[in-house]
C-alpha cells in the first residue's frame, strides 16, 4: 500500500496528532541538551570553573604571615635573634651591610613586631658604642607578623653603616669617621625587645 493511499484512508486528525507528537519529542530533546550545556543557576553558557587552588607554595614557608594583631605574642625564650653582616672584613670605602635573622624556636605560632620601629642595630668596639640605627632613624614603621613554630626568617633590606660615630645630636652635621686599619667591631641586634645572644664580629681593614 502506498503512502498516499494510507494517508487518504486515515482521518486528518490522526495525521495532525502524529505531527504534534513528533514536534513535542523534538522540543524535549532540545530542552535536555540545553540543560546539559547551560545547567540550572548558571549565568553564562561557559562551563563552570573550578574554585582557585588553596595549595600553598613551598616558598611561602619562609615568609611570616602579616597579622593586624597576633592573638599570642612571642614570649621570652620563644625567639632567637642572630646578627648578620655581608662580610667579615671590609676594605677602604666598603660600607658594612647589617641585617638579622629571627627564629621561632617554640612549638607554637606567635606574633612579633619585625618593623623598622622595633629593630635596633648597634655597632660597638670594646665597651664603646660607635653607632646605633635608631639615632637618626627616619619614618620608623611597625609590622606585626605571625611566626609559625620553627620558622626562620631574615631581613630582606640590609641597613648600611656609613662607618661613622653616631649620636642623636649629630644627625644633621658631619660625624667623625670610625677608626679602620684593622679595627675590630661587633654588631648586636634586637627585634621587638628580643636581643641577639651573640654579637657578629667584623673588621675594617682600611
Amino acid at each position: 500500500m502506498s503512502t498516499n493511499e494510507r494517508s487518504a484512508r486515515e482521518p486528518k486528525s490522526v495525521y495532525v496528532r502524529r505531527r504534534l507528537w513528533v514536534l513535542a519529542g523534538f522540543i524535549a530533546v532540545v530542552a535536555i541538551i540545553g540543560l546539559v550545556i547551560w545547567k540550572p543557576g548558571s549565568t553564562s553558557g561557559a562551563a563552570p570553573q573550578e574554585p582557585p587552588s588553596t595549595k600553598v607554595s613551598s616558598s611561602a614557608a619562609s615568609t611570616p604571615t602579616p597579622t593586624p594583631g597576633a592573638a599570642t605574642e612571642c614570649d621570652e625564650g620563644d625567639v632567637v635573634v642572630e646578627a648578620l653582616t655581608d662580610k667579615d672584613t671590609y676594605a677602604a670605602g666598603e660600607l658594612p651591610q647589617l641585617s638579622l635573622r629571627i627564629a621561632n624556636t617554640s612549638d607554637a605560632a606567635c606574633g612579633v613586631n619585625v618593623g623598622t620601629a622595633a629593630q635596633v642595630f648597634t655597632v660597638t668596639s670594646g665597651d664603646d658604642i660607635y653607632w646605633t640605627s635608631t639615632d637618626c632613624q627616619v619614618e620608623p614603621a611597625d609590622a606585626v607578623v605571625t611566626l609559625e613554630a620553627g620558622q626562620v626568617v631574615a631581613s630582606t633590606a640590609p641597613v648600611q653603616w656609613d662607618r661613622t660615630r653616631s649620636t642623636p645630636s649629630t644627625c644633621e652635621g658631619e660625624r667623625p669617621a670610625a677608626p679602620a686599619a684593622g679595627a675590630s667591631y661587633h654588631l648586636s641586634t634586637s627585634v621587638d625587645g628580643f636581643e641577639s645572644e651573640e654579637s657578629k664580629q667584623f673588621i675594617l681593614l682600611g
